[in-house]
Order: structure tokens, then sequence, then C-alpha cells
């Protein structure tokens, strides 16, 4: 009854009021989006610098409708009954545009971008030719870095992208005509950065996400993507070491757009891996630079989250299940329903956790989230790599910042089922790059600066080195090799992209990645061989394609 007799008051009410009364709001959001926007300065610029006649032109739309309420006059209303047509009323509403419109004049930037290189956000990903599985870490749990196709060796720049200022820090992930790949550009005493897709032929972008909603921009990116098998989303961590409130985001790569983010009260540097509709990942701690203890966001002085794994469903987004493990940076595999990551500093081990039941399916089960959990020697925070029915691991007592006093590390092979050590194979240095095996050869990345290679069937630690290499005298090895059985690609941490002969180790080819010298070392991105392609990150040179140049 209410309702009728409010519309009734309405209809003799002068056109002025009505008119005002639907402007107002639709003003104050207007103004809203615009101070939002200039409080967003890295947008605003951007805006400014690529498109100035926008942001001029919306604020000139601003200032003349509060003109037009001012001097509006107070006549009889047009319509016979005292207000506005649909029509009017539309039009209206439609001269203001809502604060998320505002600032998706920073956005509409990117998508002009993307017209301009001649591309589309429609067209569904192309998947591979066979096989289609989901994608995750140098390609999955082998952790090769190669999905088939010729080992180029001329190392032909085929193109460069960039984004200025922007580090690759994370490694690009290639399917069917698309690459997917993250960018970070540090601005302390933050960062932020993007996802961008590019078309593999040509590294011309398709659709770039640099923010997680209409006003929040993403930080700095250091995780891998990781696709689903069906190519529709990407799963991918969020924020760099030293970082507190991060997430874990989720892409819809027809639209290029943010599907959902989960949460995270820690940093995921962590790269995802996805088993059917599942993504499970590690949330690392942020610690202390001298104690290494994990440090309380509030209180420096206390202990606070160590760190966990949790897994999420793609398709909504929703927690499934978390488990605390000390530092877990490492990236895990997944295979059988089971999940293996590595624990860092405070942890220095190996785990193995059920990874498709809800913590109420075990609980009536009488199961436990963990299966099995192996001390390393040394904190284990490369990437977990699974040949056949062994987990390999690298650790070391390095970082990719700081060396040790005393530089140590190993490989350790498991059990896959029960986590019991087969052997152990000292290295020189820290591993922190994925351990990548074809067949029943290992190639280990030394931070030291070596390349090594394991026979995974020798029976002794003596026989278990085929060969080792100085990739590059001088520079440390932080990333790891792509590895296609003839050739091995290797990233030296000043920017060298080295092919070396796998049967002997030698060293074959080098180039220069990065743009310009004046680098800090921090090359750290794994490269990826791809259909005779070689796609690689680095620290200024942006993302880079090289071929035979055929």
């Amino acid at each position: 009854m209410t309702e009728p007799l409010l519309i009734a008051d309405l209809a003799v009410v002068p056109v002025f009021v009505n008119t005002g009364a639907a402007l107002l709001p639709a003003l104050i959001a207007g103004l809203t989006g615009f101070v939002t926007i200039l409080f967003k300065p890295r947008q605003l610029i951007r805006v400014c610098r690529e498109k100035p006649l926008r942001p001029l032109g919306a604020g000139a739309g601003v200032i003349a409708i509060w003109l037009a309420l001012v001097w509006m006059p107070t006549g009889a209303a047009d319509e016979a009954d005292g207000a506005p047509s649909a029509d009017r009323a539309g039009a209206a509403a439609g001269a203001i545009m809502t604060p998320e419109e505002w600032v998706q004049l920073a956005r509409e930037l990117t998508l002009a971008d993307r017209a301009g290189a001649g591309a589309t956000t429609s067209t569904a990903p192309a998947l591979a030719a066979s096989g289609d599985e989901a994608l995750y870490f140098r390609g999955g749990g082998t952790r090769s870095g190669y999905l088939g196709g010729p080992s180029p060796t001329k190392l032909a720049l085929r193109w460069p992208y960039s984004e200025e200022y922007a580090m690759f820090w994370s490694t690009p992930l290639v399917r069917g005509d698309r690459v997917y790949a993250a960018w970070c550009i540090m601005d302390p005493p933050g960062s932020y950065g993007a996802v961008v897709c590019l078309n593999a032929s040509t590294g011309k972008r398709i659709w770039e996400v640099d923010m997680k909603d209409a006003t929040r921009d993403f930080g700095g990116f250091f995780s891998s993507p990781a696709l689903t098998a069906d190519g529709r989303f990407l799963v991918i961590g969020q924020g760099l070491h030293p970082d507190y409130d991060s997430e874990l985001v989720c892409i819809d790569t027809d639209a290029g757009a943010v599907k959902w983010i989960i949460d995270c009260p820690l940093h995921i540097e962590s790269s995802p891996a996805i088993a059917g509709d599942i993504v499970v990942v590690g949330a690392g701690a942020v610690e202390d630079t001298t104690t290494r203890l994990p440090k309380s966001h509030s209180d420096p002085e206390k202990n606070e989250n160590p760190g966990y794994v949790f897994a999420a469903r793609i398709s909504t987004g929703e927690v499934v299940w978390k488990h605390p493990v000390n530092d877990p940076e490492s990236s895990p595999a997944v295979a059988d329903g089971v999940v293996y990551i590595g624990s860092g500093f405070n942890g220095d081990a190996v785990t193995a956790l059920r990874l498709t039941e809800t913590d109420d399916q075990l609980k009536a089960a009488g199961a436990r989230r963990e299966i099995w959990k192996t001390p390393t020697p040394f904190p284990a925070t490369g990437a977990i790599t699974l040949a056949g029915e062994t987990v390999l691991v690298g650790c070391g007592n390095g970082d990719y910042v700081f060396q040790a006093l005393e530089p140590a590390g190993a490989v350790m092979a498991l059990d896959r089922k029960t986590g019991k050590v087969r052997w152990t194979q000292s290295m020189p240095d820290g591993v922190l790059g994925p351990i990548a095996v074809v067949d029943q050869t290992a190639i280990v990345p030394v931070r030291s600066g070596e390349v090594v290679a394991l026979d995974l069937a020798a029976e002794d630690e003596g026989s278990r080195v085929l060969w080792r290499t100085v990739a590059r005298k001088g520079s440390r090895v932080l990333a790891g090799a792509a590895y296609t059985g003839t050739h091995v690609y290797v990233v030296t941490h000043d920017g060298y992209l080295v092919v070396l002969d796998a049967a002997k180790g030698k060293v074959l080819k080098s180039v220069y990645v990065n743009s310009e010298p004046g680098e800090m070392g921090m090359s750290i991105a794994s490269p990826m061989v791809v259909a005779g392609r070689v796609y690689v990150g680095s620290e200024t040179g942006g993302l880079r394609c090289y071929d035979d140049g055929n």
C-alpha cells in the first residue's frame, strides 16, 4: 500500500525537484569516481598522457551538469502526469558515469591498445593439439619447460614485449597461440604488476589485467600462472616476499577479466598447480631478515603466521581446505589426488597432502590431510618435480639475494608413496629453480652458476653425475632450466640465455636478454621451449621470444 502512495506524491512534485533528485546521486557518483581516479596517480598519469581529451571531457561533463542544475527552469512538466518519461529518465541517467565507469577510463586504454594490436578478447584460446591437460609452472610436474617441437639454437629474436620499468620474474606459460605471463614494477615501499596475454607468434597483446577491481591495483607478481585443461581459466598467486595481504587470482582468459580473488594474509610467491577443478598453492611466511623467523604484521617483535597450503575450487573460488606448513614458498606438484610441496625456512621438509577431500570427508574416513613428511637438510624452497614414482626436490642454504657464508645444497629423491629417501646428491650451493626431467635425466640449476645433469637410474652418488657445466663464468643460476632432451636452456642471474648440448653439457650459444646493462642481477624467470621457440622473461628486457630465424 505504501509504494503506490509514494508514486502518487512524486507525480505532483515539480520537474526540477524530480530531475534534481534523480541527478544528484548520479552527480555525486560521478564526482566520487573523479576523485577516486585523482588519487590513483598511475592511472591518472596514464590517462592524461595517452588520452588527454578523456579526463578533460569527463570533467567538463560534470561541470556542465552542475551548471544545468543551477540554472534549470522550474516550469511545468513536459509529460501529462508530471513525471519524466522513461526515455527522458534514461537519457538523464546516461549523462553521468558511475564510479566504476570513471575508473574504467584507465582500463579502456588497455582495450584501445588491444584493438590497435589487431587482437580481440572474445576468441577462445587455442588448445594443444593433443593431450589437453592443465598446465602449470614449467608445463607440469616434470618441470621440463618443454612442450614439444624443435630445439632452436640460433636464438634469433622474434619479438620482445615490454612495459616501462617492468621486470618479468614470472615464468611464461604457453598454450596454442597464446602466451601468459606476469610482471612486476617496484615502486618502493610497494610494487604493482599485471598479468598479460600475448599472441605467441607476434608478441602483440591480447589483454592485460592490472586491477583487482575498479579501485585497487595489483601488486607485483613473482608467482607463475597455471591454466585449466580447457584453457578457460588462469590462476596465479599474488605478492612479493615482504608482502602481507595478497591474493590468489583467477582470470577468465576469454574476457581477460578477474573471475574471483581469494584473500590471503601473507603472500603467494608459490606457483599454483591444478588438478581438475581444484587449484592448490602455498602461502609463504614473511620472515625477519636477521632471524628468519616469521614476523608479525603489526608488531615486528612478535612471531606470526608461519604459512599454510590451501586448495580452492576454480569454478567457484571456494576454499576447500587449509593446512599449516611452514613457509611453503615451493611450487607444488599434483598427481593421483596428492599434492607435494616443499617447506622453506623453519620447515626444511617435503610434505605430501591429500588434495581432493574436504576436512569433513577426511574426518568421516578417519584420515589425516598429511600423508607423509620428510625432512630435508636445508630449506626446500624450490619447486617439486615428479619423475614417475619419484619426488625430486632441490634445497640449499642461500636465497635469491643472499649467498650463505658456507654455501651448500642438495637434490633429494623420495619415494612418492612413502616419502622414504631413495638418495641424496650434494650440490656446491642451493638449488632454487625447479629440476627439469626428461626420461631418466634430470637437469639441476645450482646457485653457484653450475648446471648439473643427473642420471636418475644410477645406483650411487659417484656415477649419478653425467656432466656439470658453468653456464657463464662469474654468473649465478637462480632459475630453472628448460630441457628438450637434446638441448638445455638456462638463464643466468645477470641476464644471459645460454644453450647447452644436453649430451655433454657444452655451451653452444648465449644471448643477452636484458635491454641494457646495470640490472640488479635478478633475472630469475625460467625459459619455456614450445614449437621451435624459446620464451623467456628478463629483468630489463621484457618478455622475449627467440627462434632459429626461419
